[in-house]
């Protein structure tokens, strides 16, 4: 058996923690034994349809309570798990049911498993020839013992961010979650009598599958896991899920913390709930804005949340979920840096005068993970050289399930290139500045995306987290860009031009250049991802 599965199991039948969701409506507190044992319904109902070991098996699930003994009942049948999107109010069901269908015959599986409240897909994925389990039927089944597994096994095939209709999905062994889960327990000073975990990520993402399911499974640690569908609903849910559980450990991407602050200060009491348990506050899934984080500081001052407790981080589905956290109690760190001098040398000098960028410090590699920094002919560069980010090391996932087979994440020395630009301080801390594929180039400089959204975001009326940057003209002599951004008073005319204008005026006073167009929309219209990630290249047809 799998030093993942043995453990997971042994750890369930002697944890005094367990798992609580059912929030805020019908909170439901589970023992990992019940899981365990829920688990085992769960395997034998696959066992009955034909499940075993190397199948794949599709979920599409809402609910934690469902989804944590469907995935461990999968994992005792030796097959992998892949998550598959959920659709939101936002999604166009259409373009979401062409993405599952060639998700599910990427990874050739052999069934879907489906809950509520996607039921009403169940008869059109049966409709499709696919087989179709319900976890109702599942949970009803007789409970068989697990098969023997392998560390090698795949256990998760995770889709990757903005996965479409050319979709890939990273396959996770056993031995990259056992890796991967020891190297952050190490990395957060992780105790399993006193903390306590609350989450709402979604479980089709890497960070809510993997690091905040998966791994607190493992371990058999507490866990509060609610929906994102029921953080969307009320913002303030999170901190109240914290202070009532007294939680100490969570995580989100830099929006969600944005989106807290912004609560906190418009409808949040002071004493309406404490957040001074709150010890290790993750930022990762997309770039650490400092304002964003000094902002939610000072927002929850007053309700205890202590400054040291946000952790930026470093981390994607290749390596398992996690590569780098900042220092366990030390805060946010920011390297202020010459812009010129990075735009345009590729160096990240250390400078407060004139300008500068601000960018966020998120760590040391991880025990078992190698970071280094290469140059475009692949020569290391140097502490303070900025070119693409490569890691290696255990939790590093050998490749990609594609429509067109296996396709290898590591080269011929175990490097996995993460498409980061970025550089390493003097002393060994990982700093990102942006994504390789988005970064536009203008005579001989780099102009970064999230500078242009960030002044883009300054703009009165302009939704949080709703500008995007978009590269023109991508190999051009001369490239160039747009910004597109949301705003509720899209259809008043005056109101529309003041956008664009201050829009204009911020962005050109941020990074010296002025955008070729300016583009106000109607919210909800900016393409992101299931997760809530800018999706660029997709808003070109929204500028041109």
């Amino acid at each position: 058996m799998s030093r993942f599965t043995e453990t997971m199991y042994a750890n369930a039948q002697r944890s005094t923690k367990g798992l609580i969701t059912g929030e805020p409506h019908v909170p439901v507190r589970q023992s990992w034994a019940e899981v365990h044992q829920r688990a085992r319904q769960v395997a034998g109902g696959l066992a009955a349809a034909g499940i075993g070991p190397g199948d794949a098996v599709a979920v599409l699930a809402g609910a934690p309570v469902e989804i944590a003994p469907t995935a461990q009942g999968i994992w005792m049948r030796g097959a992998s798990a892949t998550m598959v999107h959920q659709p939101t109010p936002r999604t166009d069901l259409v373009r979401w049911a062409e993405e599952t269908t060639a998700v599910i015959n990427m990874i050739a599986a052999r069934a879907v498993v489906v809950s509520d409240p996607f039921m009403a897909a169940a008869p059109v994925l049966a409709g499709m020839g696919m087989t179709v389990l319900t976890i109702a039927d599942l949970l009803a089944s007789d409970p068989i013992a697990p098969v023997d597994t392998d560390d090698d096994a795949i256990a998760l095939m995770q889709l990757t961010s903005g996965s479409t209709g050319s979709p890939k999905a990273v396959q996770i062994s056993h031995a990259n979650i056992v890796a991967n889960a020891e190297a952050m327990t190490v990395g957060c000073d992780f105790d399993i009598n006193s903390d306590v975990i609350v989450s709402w990520l979604p479980c089709f993402h890497d960070m809510g599958m993997t690091g905040y399911l998966t791994v607190p499974m493992y371990y058999g640690a507490e866990l509060v896991k609610v929906t994102p569908m029921d953080f969307l609903g009320d913002i303030l849910l999170w901190p109240k899920l914290i202070s009532k559980y007294k939680g100490t450990m969570t995580a989100a991407p830099n929006f969600a913390y944005n989106l807290l602050a912004k609560r906190l200060r418009r409808q949040a009491t002071v004493g309406e709930f404490d957040l001074s348990s709150l010890r290790w506050a993750l930022s990762g899934a997309e770039q650490v804005d400092p304002l964003d984080v000094e902002d939610l500081c000072e927002a929850g001052a007053p309700f205890g949340l202590k400054p040291e407790a946000i952790i930026p981080a470093y981390g994607m589905a290749e390596t398992t979920v996690a590569v780098s956290f900042s220092e366990c109690g030390g805060g946010m760190v920011v390297d202020e840096v010459d812009a010129d001098l990075l735009a345009v040398l590729h160096r990240a000098v250390p400078a407060t005068k004139g300008h500068t960028r601000r960018l966020v410090v998120l760590g040391q590699p991880l025990h078992g993970l190698e970071l280094r920094v290469v140059d475009e002919d692949g020569g290391e560069l140097d502490a303070r050289g900025v070119g693409v980010i490569e890691v290696r090391g255990e939790p590093v996932t050998r490749g990609y399930t594609t429509v067109g087979g296996f396709i290898a994440a590591q080269n011929e020395r175990g490097w996995y290139d993460t498409g980061d630009l970025g550089y390493l301080t003097e002393t060994g801390d990982v700093v990102v500045c942006g994504r390789l594929k988005d970064v536009i180039i203008m005579a001989g400089r780099n102009i970064y995306p999230t500078d242009i959204e960030r002044a883009a975001g300054r703009v009165t009326g302009v939704r949080p987290g709703c500008a995007v940057a978009v590269r023109l003209d991508a190999g051009r002599s001369r490239e160039t860009f747009a910004v597109a951004v949301e705003c509720k008073d899209y259809a008043d005319e005056a109101e529309v031009r003041r956008v664009e204008r201050q829009v204009a005026h911020e962005v050109f006073a941020e990074v010296d250049v002025r955008p070729r167009n300016v583009v106000v929309l109607a919210p909800g219209t900016i393409p992101k991802t299931p997760s809530g990630k800018l999706r660029r290249a997709h808003a070109l047809a929204l500028v041109n």
